[in-house]
């Protein structure tokens, strides 16, 4: 192993852990260097008092991609953890007080689908069908592919993807096919937020969420969504990859086109073969390699939302919150203008509310509760003027606010304890630009070949993986990152 390539992994998230796992098993030595004293990146834990977080995701979506994944690095999903199906999917509240399940009973769905909108069931069957064509080909022609240049992307085999998975077309406009009633558009469409993106701005390709999510399921590891990292850890310990936490990168060492390995920050270098950055894409730029156009260049990209977090360690249940329970404003579009626009907090703002203990007791000491509530908001604007401690106070008492329409009305007396992130907290814990918690958003001219490249144009061994990079945020996503990254340094070192 000593003779083989030398490859330093900067960021233990999910893409570093995914690609180092690859390449370890191709015979690569391989050093994962983590500025924070745990693997992960967003995909975060923490417990306090017996109480259980995930600070990131909390909830497993494109189960048949996780499996795949698992399967390239030689290990069966559901034998590395135990997954439960989450069904009712999510809660949803509307500011009427009229609630949806989403179910994958579909008798259930035209039950409620009807009441809020006679006829609207059709609509509904004809939406997942188009979701079925979306996931198939997206995930077929664009999520599994590595886009080294132009022409693996400009294809005549690829051209038919302008009408077959309608990139060009609003998603929300396109719900206009299929539903009347604003609240059914909403239901269908708030999954774009997974993508950092208003559904106002993203294209109707994404229908392809609520469909995996209602024909594949949404999923939960028992002992939450750390359970992934932990289980990617595992298989990258067996492959041998070695792990160094607690040291910041200062800088990637470059010499003409080639990088010679890493400087950390307490100045020892770590030389290296192949430097594999898996730090948020536009921080490696500005901050870890030296000024120039390119760098330059992503102070004009744009960025995802960000969210405002809180995790609170409750002294008594409440049973009859769901595990997933998502309010959803009717003045749908004001929200994401407000967001994306305006950088700020909506005047009545969408928030979701997680109660893990429905799932798994374990979250939370017995006869008490584990809630954490994510409020979107938009990122930090660069002349810092936005009043994050008022906005979080905001958005706090919006939480309370819509519990209270459930008949919650005691929770602020029962908080043992608060633990909060706003989007100064992302930027501080994973050096996220503009506190942006999904990256860069994924419109448009920033999605396929048009998203940033995962080798640097100049330094040729030195590549990239994760969030901003192909094919985007995401576990599943980050691990398919992972996967690409990884064969494409075998291909060119070989």
């Amino acid at each position: 192993m000593s003779s083989s390539p030398h490859v330093i992994v900067i960021g233990a998230g999910i893409g570093g852990l995914s690609a180092a796992i690859h390449l370890a098993r191709q015979g690569l030595r391989v050093t994962i260097v983590e500025k924070n004293p745990r693997p992960g990146g967003r995909c975060d834990q923490f417990s306090r008092e017996g109480h259980c977080f995930d600070t990131g995701p909390t909830l497993m979506v494109m189960p048949l991609i996780y499996e795949a994944e698992f399967a390239s690095m030689g290990a069966a999903l559901r034998e590395m953890m135990s997954l439960q199906r989450v069904d009712p999917t999510y809660h949803l509240v509307f500011d009427n007080g009229s609630r949806l399940a989403l179910t994958s009973d579909m008798k259930s769905m035209q039950e409620q689908l009807e009441a809020i909108e006679p006829g609207s069931f059709p609509g509904f069957l004809r939406y997942l069908a188009e979701g079925s064509r979306h996931y198939t080909l997206g995930v077929e022609k664009l999520v599994y592919r590595d886009f080294r240049k132009a022409t693996d992307f400009f294809t005549p085999s690829n051209l038919p993807l302008l009408f077959q998975i309608k990139p060009l077309v609003n998603h929300y406009a396109n719900m206009a096919s299929y539903f009347h009633q604003p609240r059914l558009k909403a239901a269908f469409t708030f999954q774009d937020v997974y993508m950092g993106l208003s559904p106002f701005e993203a294209p109707a390709t994404f229908s392809m969420m609520p469909y995996t999510e209602m024909a594949h399921g949404v999923w939960y590891p028992r002992g939450g969504m750390y359970q992934v990292v932990n289980a990617l850890v595992s298989l990258a310990l067996k492959a041998g990859v070695e792990f160094i936490f607690n040291s910041a990168v200062d800088h990637i060492q470059v010499q003409d086109h080639h990088s010679n390995g890493v400087v950390l920050a307490g100045g020892k270098t770590l030389a290296a073969n192949v430097v594999l950055a898996n730090a948020d894409l536009p921080y490696v730029y500005q901050a870890l390699l030296p000024p120039d156009p390119l760098a330059a260049s992503f102070s004009h990209k744009r960025y995802s939302c960000s969210a405002i977090s809180f995790f609170w360690g409750v002294d008594r249940p409440y049973p009859a919150l769901g595990p997933h329970t998502l309010f959803l404003a009717d003045d749908y579009r004001q929200n994401f203008e407000s967001i994306d626009r305006e950088l700020t907090l909506p005047a009545n703002p969408s928030l979701y509310v997680h109660a893990p203990a429905r799932l798994d007791p374990s979250m939370a000491p017995a006869g008490q509760e584990t809630l954490t509530a994510v409020v979107p908001v938009g990122h930090m604007d660069e002349r810092g003027e936005q009043d994050w401690a008022k906005i979080r106070d905001e958005a706090r008492q919006h939480v309370f606010r819509r519990l209270a329409t459930l008949g919650i009305t005691d929770l602020q007396d029962h908080i043992k304890f608060e633990t909060h992130f706003t989007p100064l907290s992302w930027r501080k814990r994973y050096n996220l630009v503009k506190g942006a918690t999904h990256g860069l958003c994924h419109n448009l001219a920033q999605m396929g070949y048009f998203r940033p490249a995962n080798r640097h144009s100049r330094y040729h061994n030195l590549y990239f993986v994760g969030a901003s990079t192909h094919p985007g945020t995401g576990i599943p996503t980050a691990m398919v990152s992972g996967r690409l990254v990884a064969k494409r340094i075998m291909d060119e070192l070989a």
